[in-house]
């Protein structure tokens, strides 16, 4: 009941902005420029980036260039956007590497000490918390599976030709 009035109410209020549109023009014309500017800045990013990448690699690097043909800028762009929300998300994480050795250490140690307890293995039972740590074990063996994978060049076995 309370959340059907509390969609008439958003309802009421969305319909009550669209029939002004005059007023908000102003501000889609402010987030269309924006997003233009985003999307300038993120091709430029991606032209250094490439352009760096070509000097490094030489002419390996040009033929791939050349190689990629139409499909570089696409690339190029989309390897620029996810670098950007890459780092909105480092940030907004507060990621950051360990500042000293000693921090990963404790967290093995700590790994390992659960891991060999059994009171704690019960609690895990006991809890249902044993789901979120099977499901962690489940996509780190992916991740492991994945860069696998990668190594080889191959989905399956390994290239011997």
């Amino acid at each position: 009941m309370i959340r059907t009035s509390l969609f008439r109410r958003a309802v009421r209020q969305s319909t009550h902005s669209t029939r002004f549109a005059s007023s908000t023009s102003t501000a889609a014309e402010a987030a269309q420029k924006k997003a233009q500017d985003a999307l300038g800045t993120a091709q430029k990013q991606a032209e250094q980036l490439f352009d760096t990448a070509k000097r490094s690699l030489g002419p390996l690097g040009e033929r791939i260039g050349i190689m990629l043909g139409s499909y570089r800028q696409p690339l190029l762009y989309n390897a620029a956007v996810a670098r950007e929300v890459l780092k909105q998300i480092y940030v907004a994480e507060n990621l950051a590497p360990p500042r000293s050795l000693s921090t990963v250490v404790d967290a093995y140690r700590t790994i390992w000490a659960r891991a060999r307890d059994p009171a704690y293995l019960r609690s895990l039972l006991s809890t249902g918390e044993w789901t979120r740590l099977a499901i962690y074990g489940v996509e780190a063996y992916g991740i492991f599976k994945i860069g696998e994978i990668v190594g080889r060049r191959s989905l399956v076995g390994y290239n011997l030709h």
